[in-house]
């Protein structure tokens, strides 16, 4: 099995722990594609790796939380 720091995509549970945000928040934002993710099947969600580093570098972290 690959070690994480290797592999091409992110699992959504390695993506939650790195942004420390909640579930809910997680898949909210995976579900309206605020954060860049691929369905593998209708229970297996993988985030690439070099997609979810761009989108941190261009402040996708600031899109997170609704404006109220």
């Amino acid at each position: 099995m690959e070690n994480s720091s290797e592999s091409l995509v992110l699992t959504p549970e390695e993506v939650r722990k790195l942004l420390k945000i909640s579930r809910s928040v997680l898949y909210s934002a995976l579900a309206q594609g605020t954060i860049p993710s691929i369905r593998i099947s209708s229970r297996k969600i993988v985030i690439p790796k070099h997609r979810f580093l761009r989108w941190l570098d261009e402040g996708g972290g600031n899109n997170l939380y609704p404006k109220e």
